[in-house]
Order: C-alpha cells, then sequence, then structure tokens
C-alpha cells in the first residue's frame, strides 16, 4: 500500500530533492496528465547491494558483451523512452513535468542514466536519483532482450565501487525480486535511508 498525497504544480528540483531525502517521490495518473502527486509507500522496495543476485544465464550474456554500456550520454532519451508505451506497459506515469524536473536534476549532477547502445541505437537503459549515498530508482525500458536487466547489472556495480549504501527501487515486482529486491516497512526504510544520507553525496 502507498499513500497519496496532494498533487503540487509548483514542485522545484530544490523540493524534489527534499522529498527525496524524507521518502517521498512524484507521480502522476499517466503521461497526459499535467498534475503530480507525492507517494509514500507503506512497504519500500530496495535491493541490498550485498544482496544482488545475477542469474546464471544472465552473466553468461553479460560475459558475451551484446551492448556497449554507457553512463550520462544520453539521459533525455532514457526518460523519454520510459514514458513511451509498450506491449506490457500501455501507459506510464511520466509526464512532461517529470522530464522536466528530472532533465534539471541530471544537470545539477543529481540524476543519472545508464545506456544499452548498439552502435548508434539505444536500446535499453535506466534512470534514477542520487542522493548522498542513495540511489533512488525511478524506471527502465528495453528494446532488447536483457538489455535493462544488463543496465541494472552495471548500476549496481557502479554503485558498490563508489561505496552507496541504499539503491531503492520505490516498488518490488517479480522481475526485480529475482536480482533479490525486498520489500522493506517505512519504519525500517527510514533508518535505511537516514544511514545512507548521513553520507556526503557520493560521486556516481
Amino acid at each position: 500500500m502507498a499513500r497519496r498525497r496532494g498533487g503540487n504544480p509548483e514542485i522545484t528540483p530544490e523540493l524534489l530533492l527534499r522529498a527525496y531525502s524524507i521518502g517521498l517521490f512524484p507521480m502522476a495518473d499517466s503521461a497526459d496528465d499535467p498534475e503530480l502527486f507525492w507517494v509514500e509507500p507503506d512497504v519500500r522496495g530496495v535491493i541490498p547491494l550485498d544482496g544482488f543476485h545475477v542469474s546464471r544465464s544472465l552473466a553468461k550474456v553479460i560475459r558475451q558483451k551484446p551492448f556497449d554500456i554507457r553512463f550520462d550520454t544520453a539521459f533525455d532519451a532514457v526518460v523519454a523512452a520510459c514514458a513511451q508505451a509498450a506491449p506490457d506497459r500501455p501507459s506510464t506515469w511520466i509526464n512532461a513535468k517529470i522530464k522536466s524536473l528530472y532533465g534539471t536534476l541530471h544537470r545539477m549532477g543529481h540524476a543519472h542514466s545508464v545506456e544499452a547502445w548498439e552502435g548508434d541505437q539505444l536500446v535499453g537503459g535506466l534512470y534514477g536519483v542520487s542522493l548522498g549515498a542513495a540511489f533512488f530508482g525511478e524506471s527502465m525500458f528495453s528494446r532488447r532482450t536483457n538489455a535493462s536487466k544488463i543496465c541494472l547489472v552495471h548500476l549496481v556495480e557502479r554503485l558498490k565501487a563508489n561505496s552507496f549504501r541504499l539503491l531503492d527501487t520505490q516498488f518490488t515486482t517479480d522481475h526485480l525480486k529475482t536480482f533479490g529486491a525486498i520489500d522493506v516497512p517505512k519504519i525500517d526504510y527510514e533508518d535505511m535511508l537516514a544511514n545512507a544520507l548521513a553520507s556526503p553525496h557520493l560521486p556516481f
């Protein structure tokens, strides 16, 4: 269950970062809805960085290096791709306001993308927000088999290398649970978040 708080058309990038620091994040009802509202899950999705799991089959694919993995070279394109409808996702919550806000966070150094490329074609990726030693995953997309999964693996490797403490997925899904995602009660999540934010903002 998630608590929904009233919309605020005056959300700024600074307010957005403050919201993340207290466990809130914004969503829209649809890509066409101009309004945003705050979400505060009673149970939070988290992937423990020391409990991240990669299946043997996926590890084998990764060793074959099917994609060129890049960081922060096409942030706006990744967000736009995440906002597009797909066969398994007929609608999304990423509206124009979210695109604008997170684009600004990216330019401020607080939002990042992991991208899978085939030549000059973007075929998968994910994006999220970094604050302190926490990374808040927002959305991912895939136009090739395993593209977003491989991006997630590279994200975790980057977070571990840079001493991040928390990978927040907002909610868990069966897909994320295969990587070790767990449901964390709000009170425990608040402790995990406070611990991660006690660290200075880490480089991504």
